[in-house]
């Protein structure tokens, strides 16, 4: 902590009763009916910070306006009325963006593109800073191998390399290089740790996680997040091993705060105080209180245990002064850090909607996944007569996914309408939904695209599926419209991703488009035309099937050859079902309307002693990536790494670096990517991150499914 910031807050400290040093810990929820008696509570230092939610399940509830006027009176009562002049922390949950909304998260991981994710989330905080919010819950940066939890949705894939990338360029987005109080947001790393890996994929459900799995898969993101800078860390509803995270000293304490030198305060997620009274581990709120704020927690969300309870306990000695004073510092901290202090008010002015749509459409560009493409079904020809159904097709608000309370839907337009204002030959049907009203449409058409999805209401939070293959009557329409021999293309615009070897065999194409924001449709009809080449790339694997689920890429290697994932023995996984073991589409799958074609990995170096490893050497790998079709595109290339042979069972195979890089037709590039002792280890049984001698194979490619590889020798 910087000395002139500690400075002030030990000035701050030596002047505050027991009792506004606890208000500071308390958050509460923002209701416009009892805002007399919320500023009288912020009068006598009873609330550090309000969250601006009518509900816990934000992301999908209706929720009240936001408006900087009634932000900043509260605030003046706590700068000029309050005893200490401490500013209020004003939360609210923008995940995706504010009135502007970009693709979901899960969407912009498929993008593999840092810069632009940072870009998008600048611009989110700006407009969500310029109506009076200084805190934002985002990144949520829960690694995720199971589609079926509603919350995948919001987070980062299955991989903690991609994970990391995104959560740093969220966090670097929302805070800025520099922290300003004019246009940046102090930044939430959730949900610490292991939410999403909850059983089968239900939500608040309990989690099995050992220490070698934490540290090496959940964990990373969230080191990245903090190394970024990030103020604030939430709390995880569920519990791993038989322990709330919410009382979990050995990870809130002992993991982030000590081992990741986190320096700014941990909030818990929305009553999860509370909630160790219904988990048995606290018999009632005062309890409940004592156990979270030894184990960590530093602000209470909206269920007053703090507040209610800690005086008592400081002066039975449960609770230690020194706790006390910890956790006011640091959210002290955040506030010195974010300038509220110094510019405490909402510097209102007018936004540029039109630079920021700008960005929203790029992202949706590169966060679109072609899957299939036979015989160049894609792009379409902007003369050819192309039928247009589906129960997306007219569809505004779901293409905003959820968590997008603030997202303004009338700036939203439909596929239908995107469609027609480029004057390309649609057809549309006298019925998107009766059968007698499509065919003779049909019949007319050279292509149909299909417009499917699902409701932005059955994905984030409380919205996990026990099934996530195509809905039933998508898969009968799509059934009945390939029958009649024309080409069907399906454009899906899910919020997770879905098992699809019913629908496949149906589709000619596939362009997967996420729920992906405001400018979603017009870069869906852009993709079908070929004025944007898909460049997405899958976050997390697609199934053939539920019953697969979980299925990831870097799965352990295992004690027999059962190495259904990549297909090496595909043996028969799960009886009475007559897919194959492997994934639907593997993860980093995603294809293009050109072709890339891959030289020979070369290394500079295939032996290297450990011993200079440790001291900061490495060797570096490369290989030469040409655009060899007739269309500019961009290509993200994937380095994936193998321990041969070591003391812990490895993965299979595991993301190590990326590069996206747009290449003209006939246009090639080299590619180097440095490997270190970062890259080469991993954390064994007892915690501690080492490399072992040994053989690691080196894989270049397109998708995790790439076999070419070089192997260099640690010794």
């Amino acid at each position: 902590m910087e000395k002139e910031i500690r400075k002030r807050i030990d000035a701050l400290l030596s002047v505050m009763t027991l009792k506004e040093k606890i208000g500071q810990l308390n958050q509460e929820a923002l209701s416009p009916k009892e805002l007399e008696e919320i500023k009288n509570r912020v009068k006598k230092g009873e609330l550090g910070s309000i969250i601006l939610a009518n509900s816990a399940t934000a992301g999908n509830d209706k929720q009240d306006k936001v408006y900087y006027e009634i932000i900043d009176e509260i605030q003046k009562t706590a700068v000029e009325e309050s005893s200490t002049g401490i500013p209020v922390l004003f939360g609210r949950d923008i995940i995706h963006g504010y009135n502007t909304i970009f693709p979901i998260p899960l969407a912009l991981a498929a993008s593999f593109d840092p810069d632009i994710i940072k870009t998008a989330y600048s611009h989110m905080a700006k407009e969500a800073r310029n109506n009076g919010v200084n805190w934002t819950f985002a990144p949520m940066i829960d690694l995720s191998r199971d589609p079926r939890w509603g919350r995948c949705i919001e987070g980062i894939g299955e991989d903690p390399y991609v994970g990391g990338c995104v959560a740093e360029a969220m966090v670097k987005g929302i805070q800025g290089e520099e922290l300003s109080p004019d246009s940046s947001m102090a930044a939430t790393a959730k949900h610490f740790i292991g939410y999403g890996a909850v059983e089968g994929g239900r939500d608040y459900d309990k989690t099995e996680i050992s220490d070698y799995t934490l540290r090496n898969f959940y964990l990373p993101p969230f080191r990245k997040a903090i190394d970024a800078g990030c103020l604030t860390v939430m709390n995880s509803f569920n519990e791993i091993n038989g322990t709330s995270t919410a009382a979990s000293k050995k990870l809130l304490r002992g993991m982030l705060k000590d081992e990741l030198s986190f320096e700014g305060f941990v909030i818990s997620d929305w009553g999860s105080v509370q909630k160790l009274t219904f988990s048995g581990q606290a018999k009632d709120m005062k309890d409940a209180a004592k156990i979270s704020i030894n184990a960590g927690i530093d602000m209470d969300m909206v269920c007053r245990a703090f507040m209610d309870n800690l005086e008592e306990l400081v002066k039975e000695g449960k609770v230690s002064q020194e706790t006390i004073d910890d956790a006011v510092s640091r959210i002290l901290y955040v506030k010195f850090k974010m300038g509220l202090f110094e510019k405490p008010y909402t510097e209102h002015k007018e936004i540029d909607t039109e630079e920021i749509e700008k960005i929203a459409e790029i992202c949706a560009n590169e966060s679109m996944v072609l899957l299939k493409n036979d015989e160049g079904t894609l792009p379409l020809k902007k003369e050819e007569p192309v039928l247009y159904v589906g129960p997306m097709l007219h569809e505004k608000h779901s293409h905003l996914g959820s968590w997008s309370a603030d997202g303004d839907a009338s700036r939203v337009k439909s596929i239908a309408e995107v469609a027609k204002e480029r004057k390309v030959n649609a057809l549309f049907a006298e019925s998107d939904y009766l059968w007698d009203g499509v065919l003779p449409f049909v019949r007319a058409a050279s292509a149909v695209v299909v417009a499917l999805g699902e409701s932005r209401k059955v994905t984030g939070e409380m919205n996990s599926l026990a099934k996530i293959e195509l809905p039933g009557e998508q898969l009968e329409f799509i059934k009945k419209v390939h029958g009649l021999g024309v080409k069907v293309i399906g454009v899906m615009a899910f919020g997770r991703p879905i098992a699809l070897s019913d629908a496949e065999p149906y589709l000619d194409a596939i362009l997967y488009t996420w729920h992906s924001g405001t400018k979603a449709p017009e870069s869906i009809v852009s993709a079908l035309y070929g004025d944007v080449n898909p460049s997405g790339k899958l976050p997390m694997t697609f199934p053939r099937f539920t019953g697969q689920i979980p299925i990831y890429y870097n799965r352990d290697k295992g004690g027999i050859p059962l190495d259904s994932y990549y297909g090496e023995s595909n043996k028969r996984v799960h009886s009475y079902h007559d897919a194959l073991a492997t994934p639907m589409y593997p993860f980093g799958y995603g294809l293009s309307y050109t072709e890339f074609s891959y030289g020979e990995i070369s290394a500079d170096k295939t032996e290297i002693a450990l011993e200079d490893l440790k001291s900061g050497d490495g060797f570096s790998v490369s290989i030469t990536v040409k655009n060899a079709g007739n269309r500019e595109g961009a290509e993200v290339s994937q380095l994936y790494i193998t321990d041969k042979v070591s003391s812990m069972v490895r993965p299979m195979k595991e993301l190590k670096g990326f590069s996206k890089n747009s290449l003209k037709p006939g246009e090639e590039i080299k590619l180097n990517f440095f490997i270190d002792y970062e890259k080469l280890g991993y954390y064994n049984d007892e915690g501690i991150f080492t490399v072992e001698e040994g053989d690691f194979d080196i894989y270049i490619g397109k998708d995790s499914y790439v076999k070419e590889k070089i192997t260099v020798k640690v010794e």
